[in-house]
């Protein structure tokens, strides 16, 4: 079976992918609304490096030798508090106060309020600048941390991203990866009729990054690509990430609406209904093979 450095097997990988999805929709029984679309075309992401790959301890969110994880894409924030439930950083309980005043979850990560948050991030195209002084900052110190980032195709367009990417090329930070969640959609439509900018892996490969390309549903591509990982030294690499907007939920898969949903109970029960089938065969899929 295959297995991850971590020893966990992609099937086992995909049913906390989807328990990470029902964490979601748990945060949108409570709040009534969210960010959907993004945060479950990142979800597999976000699970295979919390679960598979990073340097991280739930019970010390704070040692100097973790990795570090950026999620530039604020918005998409779902799935990250999702994602740290499961690994154990907070009571599930916490879940259910997302979209409720004073919550340590709000709309955009605060570093402020909840262990294993790294930065502030909601304002888009700023993830990677931030990132750049976190991968810079553990070169200086000569340990092995390295800095994950998740940014979506819609942030592309602004600016500090290139500068960022820029940068990170001259400083040579081989210990900084970069997932680009290229969904296709964002709030106002599809990403290349607002602002074209691909071919982004060419772009990226011009400023002296490594690129890769995969398909970001399959797990198996994903803990592919991270045993690659620095593919060249002495250069960031770029990760970019063909995904489906709502990846899971049949009715949003690949719809602009699902940006910012607004579901009814009963769609948040058919919701649930399809994920936990799911999760029960791959479970038995899961048992089958260990």
């Amino acid at each position: 079976m295959e297995k991850s450095k971590m020893g966990i097997s992609a099937i086992a990988l995909e049913c906390l992918a989807t328990k990470c999805r029902l964490n979601v929709i748990r945060m949108l029984k409570s709040s009534g609304h969210g960010h959907l679309g993004g945060a479950l075309s990142a979800i597999d992401i976000v699970t295979a490096l919390y679960f598979s790959e990073m340097n991280i301890d739930p019970n010390m969110p704070d040692k100097s030798d973790r990795d570090r994880f950026v999620l530039s894409a604020g918005h998409k924030c779902l799935a990250q508090y999702a994602v740290l439930a499961e690994k154990g950083f907070f009571d599930k309980q916490i879940l259910d106060t997302y979209g409720h005043l004073n919550s340590v979850i709000p709309g955009h990560p605060n570093m402020q309020k909840l262990p294993g948050i790294e930065a502030n991030t909601g304002a888009l195209g700023h993830g990677l600048a931030i990132a750049n002084g976190m991968a810079a900052s553990a070169k200086l110190r000569k340990d092995k941390s390295r800095v994950f980032v998740v940014m979506g195709d819609g942030e592309l367009p602004e600016g500090s991203n290139w500068e960022a990417a820029a940068q990170a090329a001259k400083f040579k930070l081989d210990n900084l990866i970069l997932f680009v969640d290229y969904n296709g959609l964002q709030i106002s439509g599809s990403v290349e009729n607002v602002l074209n900018m691909q071919p982004v892996m060419a772009k990226f490969e011009s400023f002296g990054w490594a690129a890769h390309e995969i398909d970001g549903h399959d797990v198996r591509q994903i803990l592919d690509v991270l045993k690659k990982l620095p593919s060249e030294e002495g250069k960031p690499s770029i990760v970019f990430a063909k995904t489906i907007k709502a990846k899971g939920i049949p009715t949003q898969e690949g719809k602009t609406a699902s940006h910012f949903w607004q579901p009814s109970g009963k769609e948040l029960e058919q919701c649930e209904m399809i994920l936990r089938a799911k999760l029960s065969y791959q479970e038995k899929i899961c048992e089958a093979a260990s």
